[in-house]
């Protein structure tokens, strides 16, 4: 007789559906043959924690078995029949059902596949998978470059694939560098199932900003007269162009904040874009502007230099 499922998966008969599911994910992808290669004691772990999720891991079953009316191998009580198990169940028919029950909507074999990737896992058996689950297709991986203003704003790109299948791809609002998007069955077809795409975001180091975190800087060149008597000068940003105010007497490296015009962070909140002021002195020579440097220099000198 098998063990009780709940001491198998280490959870209190109290337990919720989701507690019972993350035991189950937890041993089952420590105990995969995949991931245990050659080792018996660890693929006959996974047999148990399969068929202990299969017995508390579906609704219906687990009513059963907590009233007594299954044991722990899932074969249904008969009236008058044997003895009760100790936890409840009686020995008699094995009842019916499948490996591949439900668990709030999911598969398990949908579980285990998002776990290993459908057709790497699978030991010989009915159907070609674990306990007789259909494989899973092969996933499919691939990479994309998009530009900063794609990830703040998202977008739309076409890939293509080694086999010659293009997918167009939606670029989500606030893509992260380095986040993988996965396209359900876009992967290698198998019996159970095409297997999933999975795409690695990396964005381009742009013209004009420079990422810090989830800000951007940028260098803003501004007039001389701008930075001496303050001004309005016109700034690009990822959202489009918009006016800033120059302070009076801004010197080269004194930054303006634009709250809010940066990357967005992993949590969905944008960061903040700094104009780095550059101040520009006119391209030509101007000798009005010589003469008042000249008169400057001698009557009202300073040094540029930090004071330490």
């Amino acid at each position: 007789m098998a063990r009780d499922p709940y001491l198998e998966l280490g959870v209190s008969r109290t337990a919720t559906a989701a507690e019972i599911r993350k035991a189950f994910h937890k041993l089952a992808k420590a105990n995969h043959p995949d991931t245990n290669p050659g080792n018996a004691a660890a693929e006959e772990r996974f047999k148990k924690v399969s068929a202990a999720f299969d017995i508390i891991g579906d609704v219906e079953k687990r009513k059963k078995f907590d009233a007594g009316l299954i044991d722990a191998d899932g074969r249904e009580s008969m009236g008058g029949f044997g003895a009760e198990s100790p936890w409840g169940g009686r020995p008699g028919a094995r009842g019916g059902g499948s490996r591949a029950e439900t668990f709030e909507g999911a598969d398990l074999s949908d579980i285990l596949g998002e776990m290993f990737g459908g057709a790497r896992g699978g030991r010989p058996g009915a159907g070609g998978g674990f306990g007789g689950f259909a494989q899973k297709g092969a996933d499919v991986r691939a990479k994309i470059e998009i530009d900063l203003v794609d990830a703040i704003r998202g977008g739309k790109r076409r890939i293509a694939f080694s086999d010659g299948r293009t997918i167009d791809v939606t670029i989500p609002k606030g893509a992260q560098d380095g986040q993988t998007l996965r396209l359900k069955g876009q992967g290698g077809p198998g019996r159970g199932g095409a297997g999933d795409a999975f795409i690695e975001i990396t964005i381009q180091p742009h013209a004009i900003y420079r990422r810090e975190g989830a800000d951007l800087v940028m260098d803003l060149p501004v007039a001389f007269y701008d930075a001496v008597l303050g001004g309005k000068v016109e700034a690009p940003t990822p959202d489009g162009a918009v006016t800033l105010t120059v302070p009076r007497s801004a010197n080269t490296g004194t930054r303006l904040r634009l709250k809010g015009r940066g990357l967005v962070d992993a949590l969905g909140k944008r960061g903040d874009l700094f104009a780095r002021l550059v101040v520009m002195l006119p391209d030509a020579p101007d000798p009005a502007l010589e003469a008042f440097a000249e008169q400057q220099r001698r009557d009202r000198p300073y040094s540029p230099r930090r004071r330490t």
